[in-house]
């Protein structure tokens, strides 16, 4: 088809094309950076416009993660308290000392046998129970230890009184968990810094103190197999076994064990204990 002149008529447009050809389609390259931003590496980031405050939307609180259950360091202890008087069983039950949580404390003179027993004792319980040496603890100093052999003085008594503090602190943790404990030491019952009232203040009014007394010569004999500093010499055990006899009449109990091994001496301390718990002794 010709127009009148004779000239050919123009395409028709199609999308995308001017009557000219086809139209410039727009470049996805990167556009230079402007001029004066140096380092521009591509188009600038984009920011909204910041909305007032009270059109902005509530932020959820922050909660601090859990640990995993199974990570260590997470459980909670209770905290210890002092040691309460142990609950007397009911009238129509025997009170059983094997199966009770208690506070004990075991008192004697050097080669009494008070750790040897002190530890059978806890051993062989039915309940969990933990055995404290307050002469395992004073010897947890080892530069400038104040050896009591040496003179007691200064050093040696504030090292003393540390050491039972440590005791009792670590009995009161032990029994506010539910562990039994099982202390021993020589307290003197006429030297009020090494007597029961700092036991008892340190530990609480629960514990219940029992006394192993055998004769001279058994402990002599005993301390005679010690060695290091835990042996003494003749002389000091008899003066220490004399100021010992002291015990007698103050209301505590006392187990003669001259004549009985450990686990005899452990059974009478079971026997001593039962009728300590339905009748605490007064001290």
């Amino acid at each position: 088809m010709q127009h009148a002149g004779g000239s050919p008529l123009p395409p028709p447009h199609r999308p995308g094309h001017t009557p000219a050809g086809p139209l410039p389609q727009a470049s996805h390259a990167q556009q230079p950076p402007p001029p004066g931003i140096p380092g521009f590496s591509g188009a600038p980031p984009h920011h909204p416009p910041a909305q007032p405050p009270h059109m902005q939307a509530p932020q959820a609180p922050h909660r601090q993660q859990q640990p995993p259950r199974e990570t260590t360091g997470h459980v909670q202890l209770p905290t210890g308290a002092p040691v309460a008087v142990p609950s007397p069983p009911p009238a129509q039950a025997p009170a059983d000392s094997t199966s009770t949580t208690l506070a004990v404390l075991l008192i004697g003179p050097a080669g009494a046998g008070k750790t040897s027993v002190a530890r059978y004792w806890a051993e062989s319980r039915r309940v969990p129970t933990a055995h404290i040496s307050l002469d395992d603890v004073r010897e947890w100093v080892c530069s400038g230890f104040a050896d009591p052999q040496s003179g007691w003085n200064d050093n040696s008594e504030a090292q003393y009184r540390l050491a039972r503090r440590t005791c009792g602190f670590a009995a009161r943790n032990f029994l506010a968990n539910g562990i039994s404990c099982i202390l021993d030491d020589a307290v003197f019952p006429d030297r009020p810094v090494v007597g029961l009232g700092g036991w008892k203040r340190h530990v609480g009014p629960g514990l219940l103190p029992v006394v192993l007394l055998p004769g001279l010569e058994i402990v002599l004999e005993r301390n005679s197999r010690r060695s290091g500093n835990r042996r003494l010499t003749d002389e000091e055990v008899a003066r220490i076994h004399g100021r010992m006899a002291g015990w007698y009449g103050s209301g505590l109990p006392i187990i003669d064990n001259s004549q009985l091994d450990v686990p005899g001496t452990a059974q009478v301390l079971d026997e001593v204990l039962a009728r300590a718990i339905t009748s605490p002794p007064q001290w």
